[in-house]
């Protein structure tokens, strides 16, 4: 394809705008630091890097916006999504919206490091913005550069799209590309300050409005702003409901609690730890977004968290991650009562995320382990008795859940005395799987023989139906880690490598067997691999 038809193509990208055509901007036009008021954005360019260079595209995340791979692998396309060149029809902007960080009110956040490109509509009628993440300061950076770092970058790119294929809600990922400059980043905040490549990812979804967005207006008494905001969510990202007014509003909210709940059901069935659930990490659309200190359970802790930030108090651990859902949606509430003046109905939708939730979880954990339904005077203790054991010792819950379908829970015998060998895989200290363990395991393991006796479930299906709910590839941090590592040397080869893998993370492909083993003892505490911060 040759240059002049790329250019065409990239160029004939249909771009709708909305959110600046229908919102009230920032006045001021210059870009500095500042607090922004009466406004829900700020428009803002992004800041030229001097040699961009591609380092993974995501062609089905590019397929979206109609872009085919070839287009994608050209110089136009490096120096648009590093932000060194605009489409004339984008209309970038940063947004303004506040936020709760642990707990606590924070004020005005905003788009500190992300500018939005603008709006595309794909020829299927699709609304997917653009954004560049890492493209330069705005006026929401506060003290920091709006740069990211290849590393950040990469964790980021590689885990929106193996979310996807998971089957979880998520921002997409176009590209990764590298700016040919150095980035200074004090990684854990101590002191250490070291240069890094810095990078541009270009991050997709059909709204990046969160919970935040709201939450700004609503502490600042900005009522009639808020309803506007309010009134073109609906318009734009939930129409069927309806219009506007204070049962759509109540409406809406129930929408949100709903697929916040199924989010949270998504991501503690596959052991990921968000690391940072503060309300401006919070969808209005119910995807996982902003990955950051994320992580991925490798031993089964239910208080683990992957944020250094969080390590003392474990607020975004593993088993947090429901309760701060509701959390989360208990201040955005807040923030729109404004505009419905009745705590009721407000208070219904926060119950109906708790049964939600609660319900998603049994049905969830009831399939990890082969049933097809959730019976819960059977269930209830058969699951907690089994998340309790997955704590004695350390043990990989992506391996241990996978491995489990190939036991043979007919053949259990009363007698047996050591764990199936084909769960030791999932152990990181087998020689501790012996004595009470064992017994406690296999109390467990007839237990489940005869929860499955009693459903007439057949071994084959039960396998299915676990391997179907079970990935047997997550994007592990070493594994991370390592193409990082690569990638700063200047080999891609890796990053292009998980990127294909993570594609299908239910199947067994038998010749990457490899990246499906659990944690090295090398990456126990190196960082990057079980810690990682919020500095990108």
């Amino acid at each position: 394809m040759t240059m002049s038809t790329t250019a065409a193509s990239l160029q004939s990208l249909t771009f709708d705008n909305r959110f600046v055509g229908e919102l009230p901007a920032d006045p001021q036009s210059e870009n500095y630091r500042r607090q922004v008021t009466g406004a829900c954005y700020s428009r803002v360019k992004p800041t030229s890097v001097a040699e961009p260079r591609l380092v993974s595209c995501s062609f089905e995340a590019a397929g979206l916006i109609d872009l085919t791979a070839e287009e994608c692998t050209t110089e136009l396309f490096a120096q648009i999504f590093a932000g060194n060149q605009l489409l004339p029809e984008m209309d970038p902007y940063a947004m303004c919206y506040g936020g709760h960080q642990f707990g606590n009110w924070a004020g005005q956040l905003g788009d500190g490091r992300a500018i939005n490109l603008g709006e595309v509509i794909n020829a299927r009628g699709q609304r997917w913005i653009l954004q560049l993440k890492g493209a330069g300061p705005t006026p929401y950076s506060r003290q920091a550069d709006g740069l990211a770092v290849l590393r950040s970058s990469i964790r980021e790119f590689l885990c929106s799209e193996a979310m996807h294929h998971l089957g979880i809600p998520t921002t997409r990922a176009l590209s990764v590309i590298t700016t040919g400059e150095l980035v200074e980043r004090d990684m854990f905040y101590d002191g250490r300050i070291k240069e890094e490549p810095g990078a541009v990812v270009c991050r997709m979804s059909p709204s990046f409005l969160r919970f935040g967005n709201y939450e700004i207006l609503a502490a600042r008494g900005e009522t009639d702003l808020l309803q506007r905001l309010v009134d073109y969510t609906l318009r734009t990202d939930f129409p069927h409901l309806g219009g506007a007014g204070a049962q759509a509003y109540i409406d809406w909210f129930h929408q949100v609690c709903r697929t916040t709940a199924q989010l949270i059901v998504h991501w503690m069935r596959v052991g990921f730890v968000h690391g940072v659930m503060n309300t401006d990490n919070m969808s209005i659309l119910g995807l996982t977004i902003d990955y950051g200190p994320y992580g991925w359970l490798e031993g089964y802790q239910s208080d683990w968290t992957p944020n250094t930030t969080d390590a003392h108090g474990r607020r975004y651990s593993y088993a947090n991650q429901p309760q701060m859902g509701q959390w989360n949606l208990v201040q955005l509430a807040n923030a729109i009562y404004p505009l419905i003046k009745d705590v009721k109905p407000l208070q219904e939708a926060l119950s109906e995320y708790n049964r939600l939730f609660l319900d998603g979880w049994n049905d969830m954990m009831a399939a990890k382990i082969g049933l097809d339904s959730f019976v819960p005077h059977t269930d209830d203790r058969l699951i907690g008795e089994l998340v309790d054991i997955l704590q004695l010792t350390e043990t990989d819950m992506t391996i241990f859940f996978r491995k489990l379908a190939e036991v043979d829970a007919e053949s259990v015998s009363e007698a047996q005395e050591k764990v199936p060998a084909v769960l030791l895989e999932a152990y990181y200290s087998p020689e501790e799987t012996s004595g009470d363990y064992c017994q406690r395991f296999f109390a467990w393991l007839r237990d489940y023989r005869l929860r499955l006796q009693s459903a007439g479930e057949s071994e084959k299906r039960r396998r299915e139906r676990m391997n179907g709910v079970n990935p047997k590839y997550v994007l592990r941090n070493y594994l991370a880690q390592m193409a990082i590592d690569k990638a700063e040397e200047g080999d891609n080869q890796l990053v292009g490598e998980l990127l294909d893998l993570l594609k299908n993370p239910y199947d067994e492909q038998p010749d990457r067997q490899h990246f499906a083993a659990k944690r090295p003892e090398w990456a126990r505490n190196r960082p990057g691999c079980s810690t990682l911060s919020c500095s990108s």
